[in-house]
């Protein structure tokens, strides 16, 4: 269904926004073209039907982008708003996304290909409690004072204390699996702390960042504050990584991107902050319910088809129960229905675009190849839009690629195991560290196994829930440094000491 087709589905605001023409970039406050003009198409992945064109930001517009941030920075009002004031900033733009929460969901269901449904409930709730939770957050920043100790000068008198200043301008690069979530991720601890932002949404989604803008400026943020640059990787994302312009990057996306994007940092001495790739295991321990950890580990891998970071991609279940939680899983798995995000009984979208169903679609032949055996799903399903069956694999080794590296869509590798020392050496055994959760009523294995699992994040008798104040992040190759929780508004400060000699 194109456009038209689906206008009687979504509010009239959310029509509104999708049938402009062009979608430009947001730069000092101001709505502009690209300076030499380029633009792209955004697809609905659901039906492989434009959507509209965007702006597509290149490295004149990044500069513009990145003089606007730092005039706001260093010369607007913003450096001279009290906190209370960026509270109360914060605090407006969360209300006006809680005003707004269906049209986001709608365009983000379009453009994604994710159920609107579940954007309302799930990402929008996410945004609005995250950036009300960074609100509180912008009058709490505080130094310390102590007593000095200067060992050659014991006999002086100093006044030492230390302060905590934003670090300036933040490059802020978002992924397409939630693009408005993990661009509140960045902007609220960003804006708390009294940094200025160049935003730039993924090619493949970018329009709920771009109606966010309207609600910034709506929200009173003075021009320059938060930049929207749309575009791809090389074009626009390389270019404002580089800029000598910005003094910290933070990044979303994969480990192969998130390095590239290390070492341009450290070219410049960008400070910068990654959230990478995932690999995540599922442990069900013998003790537990065979059809809830099913459902549970269902759940952590078929959720937003699979395209989440901490998917619990990789199964591990004691052999006693494996047979039975694996056919469980396989189960659910054959009978969730696939379809577009604004069906109300479809459970399952498309993957966001071609290239990556077709990436999807390969490793499960990869996994065959491999000796893998396909208890459920397979492949796409439908020739038209992204679909993508929910595939569960048996008979895999640790060693098959298919349980090493990271798919990023509803494809679950299942392996049984024999006790907790084995189980624990294999959920470590892959580069990726960012989550992990456990299957089991017994607290004492429990608490034995948590500290054994190199992961940021681990989860017991759940998976994937998420808490503003709750520290997210990975080991290893997962990434450096940490979203939500005050760790996050750490990451956008600096720590100045002072000496004084009285």
């Amino acid at each position: 269904m194109d456009l038209s087709e689906v206008k009687h589905l979504i509010s009239e605001p959310a029509a509104a926004f999708l049938s402009r023409p062009t979608h430009r970039l947001f730069i000092g406050g101001q709505w502009t073209d690209a300076a030499d003009g380029r633009s792209f198409e955004t697809l609905n992945p659901a039906t492989e039907e434009v959507i509209g064109r965007v702006a597509s930001a290149g490295p004149a517009d990044v500069d513009r982008a990145v003089k606007a941030a730092r005039a706001a920075f260093d010369q607007g009002p913003w450096g001279r708003m009290r906190p209370v004031e960026r509270q109360r900033l914060l605090l407006k733009l969360a209300d006006l996304v809680e005003a707004h929460a269906q049209t986001l969901a709608e365009i983000e269901s379009i453009d994604n290909g994710k159920s609107a449904a579940i954007a309302r409930a799930v990402d929008m709730a996410i945004v609005v409690d995250f950036f009300r939770y960074m609100a509180g957050w912008a009058t709490k920043i505080e130094g310390s004072t102590s007593e000095h100790s200067v060992p050659y000068a014991l006999q002086a008198e100093f006044v030492t204390y230390t302060r905590r200043e934003a670090v300036g301008v933040v490059a802020a690069i978002v992924p397409w699996n939630f693009p408005l979530v993990v661009a509140a991720w960045k902007l609220g601890p960003a804006l708390a702390a009294g940094c200025t932002v160049v935003l730039k949404p993924a090619e493949q989604t970018p329009l709920t960042a771009l109606y966010l803008a309207e609600l910034i400026a709506e929200a009173g943020f003075p021009a320059g504050v938060v930049n929207i640059l749309t575009g791809d990787g090389p074009g626009t994302g390389a270019p404002l990584v580089r800029h000598p312009g910005v003094d910290k990057v933070s990044f979303t996306g994969s480990t192969e991107v998130g390095k590239l994007i290390g070492h341009a940092s450290v070219d410049n001495m960008t400070r910068f902050t990654l959230e990478l790739g995932g690999k995540s295991p599922v442990i069900v321990l013998d003790d537990c319910d065979p059809a809830a950890a099913a459902a549970g580990a269902a759940n952590a891998i078929f959720f937003n088809h699979g395209q989440v970071c901490c998917a619990g991609s990789r199964l591990f279940v004691q052999k006693k129960l494996f047979d039975r939680v694996v056919a469980d899983v396989a189960q659910i798995a054959s009978a969730l229905p696939l379809g577009h995000g604004l069906d109300p009984a479809a459970q399952m979208g498309p993957l966001v675009s071609r290239e990556q169903m077709q990436r999807v679609c390969g490793y499960i032949d990869i996994g065959r190849a491999q000796g893998a055996q396909v208890v459920a799903g397979g492949g796409r399903q439908g020739e038209r839009g992204f679909f993508v069956q929910p595939t569960v694999l048996a008979d895999v080794q640790r060693s098959h690629r298919v349980a090493q590296e990271e798919i990023f869509g509803p494809v679950l590798v299942a392996m049984p195991y024999d006790d907790l020392d084995q189980v624990a050496a294999w959920a470590n055994d892959t580069p990726y560290g960012l989550g992990a959760s456990i299957w089991s009523n017994d607290l004492s294995k429990v608490h034995r196994l948590i500290p054994r699992i190199k992961a940021g994040t681990v989860w017991v008798n759940c998976h994937s829930a998420l808490d503003p104040a709750m520290p997210f992040g990975g080991y290893k190759q997962s990434g450096i440094g940490r979203d939500l929780g005050k760790a996050s508004l750490d990451a956008y400060l600096e720590t100045k000491s002072v000496f004084i000699a009285v």
